[in-house]
């Protein structure tokens, strides 16, 4: 079973053991071999409005899911998506259900019209799991980052909030 929760301080150390994995970091733009104190600092550190999800399969943390709000006020509307699996834990569902529960998040809660996310155009596995959930491919980044010594294409992906919000109308 799958528990999502949100990211504490105490997950420090269990995180950074996510991102230990090779493909984990190599999917993101983290590098290798992150401490678990720049962990400890980045969840000290956070922005309140930001959401960092974890996912725990037997009380142990296997990924992370984030949802990053717009600091633009003409894109306020708008938020980006990052996800990271252990790689132990890859196609077992822990992806698809963190980004799940992050969608809800955006459409239910924080008035989000824009969902967007970057990933490696060679990461199949991710774009096919961002493309279930309504995700579209806008463009082609090309040479977007620096992995394991190549210059890497980056697809830029979005999805718009399928039933904007609309103003409740109480009973009288």
């Amino acid at each position: 079973m799958i528990l999502i929760r949100r990211a504490e301080v105490a997950d420090a150390a269990q995180i950074q053991r996510v991102y230990a994995s090779v493909e984990a970091y190599s999917g993101t733009l983290q590098l290798p071999h992150p401490s678990v104190e720049m962990w400890r600092e980045r969840l000290t550190t956070r922005d309140v409005n930001d959401v960092l999800l974890v996912a725990l399969v037997d009380g142990v943390v296997v990924a992370t899911g984030g949802l990053h709000l717009e600091k633009n006020m003409r894109r306020r509307h708008v938020a980006s998506i990052g996800l990271g699996v252990a790689d132990s834990y890859v196609g077992r569902g822990i992806g698809s259900a963190l980004l799940a529960e992050l969608i809800s998040f955006a459409d239910n809660w924080l008035q989000v019209l824009r969902l967007e996310l970057t990933v490696y155009a060679d990461n199949e596995a991710a774009v096919h799991l961002y493309q279930r959930f309504g995700f579209l491919i806008e463009g082609t980044l090309r040479a977007y980052a620096l992995r394991n010594g190549e210059f890497v294409d980056t697809y830029t992906m979005a999805r718009l909030h399928p039933k904007p919000p609309t103003v409740a109308q109480s009973q009288q």
